[in-house]
Order: structure tokens, then C-alpha cells, then sequence
């Protein structure tokens, strides 16, 4: 049989020619046919309609199907750490292996839009609404020994950067290497929010977050089992007193039976827009590439401390909605990585974590051991640099440590205003020059 196909170019078309039992790539072309476009014109036609497939199923465009994508691998990463398997891995790396493989089969894809907006306006809203309890008075005067405990633990998290970057120093990495090292400091000492901002400050590449995320938690699985193996014959305290967690905490669960406070939520939305306003002016105004994060994280800390009660009312609502945000910035982590680099780079950064929480650990019982403290401080400090407030408190509870809830909150949360700083000049001081 003949097909003719006609051209948009003024050649005369070719006739295709498709004899019984012959290869269908026998093409007869006239003579005017130009030959020089012939196999471009045999690529084009017999090209599988798989290659020509140019956007994924969700279209990077398509505003309403993206947004759904994120938000819905964000809630099931909350939703997986009620399941067994949810719980060891963290919701946070599951939205990211979840965001990961979903741009990697296909569904979404690697770059939209809607990643933009997450990076430039969602990632930067959720970080004052997570320290609106950042009262830096109150957490001095209320942690006591407890903090002196979680000093401790930031310089054994800087002496283990030092030592892993010269035992493990992530060469493959390239210019990415001193960086993640930062950022990982920063999370050692805070939490996932001062890794984030260290990594958004120093311009850390998305496959590198990815992949120091996934190696993150894994370190932080094995972390915590070591944590309660060296507390397991640390009595509990006695009961003599009811445990007092700071005034609606996040931590304490809704029993369902009140209204949403839905002036309390908007105020809260409104003062961390405000918050981010003021830091990009002021980052614009000083020419202060990338410190966009470090600047709201200042500007709230100094509210927080000059304002509390104001900004403790509205800290139940901010830590909610900051938790949903949170994942939201996660998917898009794992949705912009290459799954290529990340098993590539991943061994090396675990060698890196593994020897950092390793001086850590040594430093933070040597230490404080030589200094007279007592191991359950040294261990639920370790466990608030390393996890932060909410597996610090968890923790304490866990262990029926009852008087040192509060302060194992209060000390997290003191990580995590000052963690993002020390990172950054750290980095760029030290580990930038070795």
C-alpha cells in the first residue's frame, strides 16, 4: 500500500511505501526530496509515542492538579507517621521520598510553578510561625541546668563538623559539600527548619537536600535508639507532681470538644506575613544575598522575647499550620531531586552524619561528665539538639522524667533560634576554608 504524507515544506512529499512482509523503514523518496533531511524525516516518523510525551501526567502548568499533588503527599506524610513503618521513617522523609518518586515515575514534574511559590512564600511564612514561643528570657530562666546541658551538646555538633568534614570530606559533593556539612550542623543543633534555611542560604542544590534529608533521618532513627539504650536504667521521677507542658502546647492533643479559634489562626497568618515582609525589605534594602530565612528567624525571636504573652497565644495555631507547611516544603524537596544523585551522594553523606553525631555523643558525655552533670540531662539536651523540642519532650515524658518537660521544650526551641546563625558563619568561615 501507499500513505503519502504531505510536508510544510515545498518539497514534493515522499511516497512511503510499505510492501507485504518488508521492513516498514523502507521509504521511497523522489528524487527532489533533499537528502541531506531524509533520516531526520525517518526519526520524526517512526519516533514511539512514548518520546514525544514533553510533560508529565500533571502538567508542571496545570495550577490545580500541582497544587492537589503537593498538599495531598503532604497529608499523607502526616497521616504515614500514625502507621509503624510512618513513624520510624518521619513524616518529612516520607512526603520527600513520596515527592521523590512521584517526579521520577512521572506524575509530577521536576520543576512547576508551583515549586516557586513554595520556595519564595510557604517555606519562609512556616518559620515564624514556628517560634512564636521563642522567648528568649524564659527559656534562660526556666531551663537552668538543662541548657547549660544543650551548650554542651552545640559545641560537641561544631567539634563533629570539624572532625567529620576532615575524616569524610564529601568531595563528590563539589562546592555542595561545606554547605551540606553547614546545614547539617545547623540541624544537629536545632532542627529540620535551620537545615532548611542554611541550605536555602547557602544555595545548596535540591538533589543534595534531598539526599541529606533521607541520610538525616536514617542517622536520626539509629540516634535515638542509642539515646534510650544509655537511659534505660535512669529511674523515673516520682509522681508527685502533675507534668506541666507549657499553656496549649502543640503537643498537647485537641480533645475535639472546642471550636477552631479562627480569629487566633488568622492573627496568626497575618503577623508571620508581616514578619516576611519586613525581612525581604530588609535583605533588599542591605543588598543581603540569601538571607532571607536568617532575618525572619531574627525578627521573630526578638518579637517573641519583647512580646510574649502576645505571641504565646498565638503559638498553638502557628505551630499547626507551620507542621502542614513544613511537609508541603518537603514534597517539593523530593519532587525537584534526581533520584540519580541521591543514591550517588548519599553514602558519602552518611559517613559525614554518622562520625559528626558520633563526636557529638563523645563530646557531650565527656564533657559533661568531667563537668558534674547528670546523665539524664546530658542524654535529653542531646536529644533536643539532635530532634528538637518535640522528641526532646517526648522523651522526658516517655522516661517519666516529669520536671524536665518544660525545660527539654524550651531548649529546643532555643536551638532552633539560634541554630541557623551558627551554621551559617561556621560554614563560611571555617569549613569553606579547610
Amino acid at each position: 500500500m501507499s500513505i503519502e504524507l504531505f510536508s510544510c515544506h515545498s518539497y514534493p512529499p515522499p511516497i512511503i511505501r510499505f510492501p507485504p512482509h518488508q521492513q516498514m523503514s523502507s521509504l521511497s523518496f523522489p528524487s527532489s526530496f533533499p537528502v541531506h533531511r531524509r533520516a531526520d524525516f525517518k526519526k520524526s516518523l517512526f519516533r514511539s509515542p512514548s518520546n514525544q510525551l514533553s510533560f508529565p501526567i500533571i502538567s508542571p502548568d496545570d495550577q490545580w492538579g500541582m497544587w492537589t499533588a503537593i498538599f495531598s503527599i503532604g497529608a499523607f506524610g502526616i497521616w504515614s507517621e500514625k502507621t509503624e513503618i510512618g513513624s520510624m521513617l518521619s513524616g518529612a522523609l516520607v512526603s520527600t521520598l513520596v515527592g521523590l518518586a512521584s517526579s521520577s515515575l512521572g506524575i509530577i514534574g521536576s520543576e512547576a510553578p508551583a515549586y516557586n511559590i513554595v520556595m519564595e512564600f510557604l517555606l519562609p511564612l512556616a518559620v515564624p510561625l514556628l517560634l512564636y514561643r521563642a522567648d528568649m528570657r524564659r527559656i534562660i530562666r526556666s531551663t537552668g541546668a538543662l541548657l547549660l546541658a544543650f551548650l554542651i551538646g552545640s559545641f560537641g555538633t561544631t567539634v563533629g563538623t570539624a572532625v567529620a568534614f576532615m575524616a569524610v570530606p564529601m568531595r563528590s559533593l563539589g562546592q555542595d559539600s561545606w554547605k551540606l556539612a553547614a546545614a547539617l550542623m545547623g540541624s544537629y543543633i536545632g532542627g529540620s527548619v535551620n537545615y532548611v534555611a542554611i541550605s536555602e542560604a547557602l544555595q545548596v542544590s535540591p538533589s543534595v537536600i534531598a539526599a541529606g534529608v533521607a541520610v538525616d533521618n536514617v542517622i536520626c532513627a539509629l540516634y535515638f535508639t542509642t539515646l534510650f539504650a544509655l537511659a534505660s536504667k535512669i529511674p523515673a521521677e516520682p509522681s508527685t507532681s502533675e507534668t506541666l507542658l507549657p499553656e496549649n502546647t502543640i503537643i498537647q492533643q485537641s480533645s475535639g470538644n472546642k471550636m477552631i479559634p479562627v480569629l487566633q489562626t488568622a492573627t496568626a497568618l497575618s503577623v508571620s506575613f508581616i514578619i516576611c515582609k519586613t525581612a525581604k525589605f530588609l535583605t533588599n534594602f542591605f543588598g543581603i544575598q540569601g538571607g532571607n530565612l536568617p532575618a525572619i528567624t531574627a525578627i521573630v525571636v526578638v518579637l517573641a522575647t519583647a512580646f510574649p504573652n502576645q505571641f504565646s497565644y498565638l503559638a498553638p495555631v502557628g505551630e499547626a499550620m507551620a507542621m502542614i507547611l513544613m511537609q508541603v516544603f518537603f514534597v517539593v524537596l523530593g519532587a525537584s531531586g534526581s533520584i540519580r544523585n541521591v543514591v550517588n551522594s548519599a553514602p558519602s553523606i552518611f559517613l559525614f552524619a554518622l562520625v559528626q553525631i558520633s563526636v557529638h555523643l563523645a563530646v557531650v558525655l565527656g564533657l559533661g561528665r568531667l563537668l558534674r552533670f547528670d546523665l539524664k540531662l546530658l542524654l535529653l539536651a542531646s536529644n533536643a539538639n539532635v530532634g528538637g523540642p518535640t522528641t526532646a519532650c517526648a522523651m522526658a515524658n516517655a522516661k517519666g522524667w516529669n520536671s524536665l518537660v518544660v525545660p527539654a521544650i524550651l531548649s529546643g526551641i532555643f536551638g532552633i533560634a539560634i541554630a541557623t546563625f551558627i551554621g551559617i558563619a561556621f560554614g563560611q568561615n571555617v569549613l569553606r576554608l579547610m
